[in-house]
């Protein structure tokens, strides 16, 4: 991105900063009588101009004024933005209502959109810590009567998944039972649903072992698909209340964003990769869905072990030193709380 100058650049930042305030089209007069630079208006008139040309502002054709393109929200975000931090006030209630949670990962996650779409005034994202795949802890076999048990599978993540066990040809004991889940906690403990499989093809395992640990494998997989699948939101009021929504096409687009799970997902999963704050404005070319949106996200948690993604959806026209702070400062909050968990 090539550099403004400094007055252009003090020129851009006013027009992004009074059209996040007041979301009208900001004109030259504005700034002018508004601000000191020293300048005269019509030279405030050519720089705005040229701002125009190179694409960082745009001229409704229904105003006089000008308002930021995603280049020039995007300049803004990277270079002329001040960095932003919670008060130590606002920090202190966001960590003393964590620590008011029961300490149980979903209601870190519910709390946390919360907090995210009350402070950043948009509608918040939280997808819950992602493993790998998840593992094995332990399985038990527990007898219902003579041809039916209920299998209960134990995830090292904390996932616990309990289906029934069918054998309509044979009758099996409780002894009989016990041996089988001694045999397999011996054979799987510690494995991911695909070594799960290969191991059930490779072990000395009876065949209804082996139909066993099949069903395990399965389970445990489709445990791994929704934990991708999932994420949590909160704050679409707070969207719908911005002018950007003031049509009924915009607020059904806006619906179907939300619902739309393979779009974020791929989303997030790029978002995984990345350290520290990270800010998708119009969809950075990528994606077209988000063209009229910016992001604000942050990964938290433990690399290599769990991680998950939250942040901040808005309109372009979005409260980007708000939401960043609140996004990076709660991002260090779950951090500590899944280390907590998995540590």
């Amino acid at each position: 991105m090539e550099s403004l100058s400094e007055r252009q650049e003090a020129i851009l930042r006013l027009v992004v900063q009074e059209f996040l305030a007041s979301a009208n089209p900001v004109g030259s007069r504005t700034i002018a009588e508004s601000y000191r630079l020293g300048v005269s208006p019509a030279t405030i008139r050519n720089e705005m101009a040229y701002l125009e040309e190179q694409g960082y502002l745009s001229h409704p054709h229904t105003s006089a004024g000008r308002v930021p393109t995603e280049r020039g929200y995007r300049y803004f975000v990277q270079r002329l933005m001040e960095g932003v931090e919670l008060a130590p006030a606002q920090q202190r209630m966001i960590r003393h209502q964590f620590h008011q949670v029961q300490m149980t990962l979903e209601g870190w996650m519910r709390l946390s959109a919360a907090i995210l779409a009350r402070t950043a005034e948009g509608t918040a994202l939280v997808a819950p810590p992602q493993v790998t795949h998840c593992h094995l802890k332990h399985l038990e076999l527990i007898s219902i009567h003579d041809h039916l048990a209920l299998l209960v599978l134990m995830l090292q993540e904390g996932a616990v998944k309990q289906q029934f066990i069918s054998t309509p040809q044979m009758a099996i004991t409780r002894e009989e039972l016990q041996r089988m889940a001694n045999a397999l906690n011996e054979a799987l403990t510690g494995l991911t649903w695909d070594q799960v499989e290969g191991k059930a093809s490779e072990a000395h395992l009876s065949p209804l072992e082996r139909e066993i640990a099949d069903q395990v494998s399965e389970a445990m997989r489709e445990i791994d698909e929704r934990a991708n699948q999932e994420i949590y939101h909160d704050g679409l009021l707070h969207l719908l209340r911005q002018p950007e929504f003031n049509q009924a096409n915009k607020i059904e687009q806006l619906l179907w964003l939300l619902e739309e799970k393979s779009l974020f997902g791929a989303i997030f999963s790029q978002a995984l990769t990345q350290n520290g704050v990270q800010v998708i404005i119009g969809g950075e070319g990528q994606w077209q869905d988000m063209s009229d949106y910016s992001l604000v996200l942050s990964r938290y948690g433990i690399a290599d072990q769990a991680l998950g993604v939250l942040g901040v959806l808005g309109p372009l026209r979005m409260p980007y030193g708000r939401a960043i702070a609140v996004v990076r400062y709660v991002a260090t909050l779950m951090s500590d709380l899944v280390q907590e968990l998995w540590g």
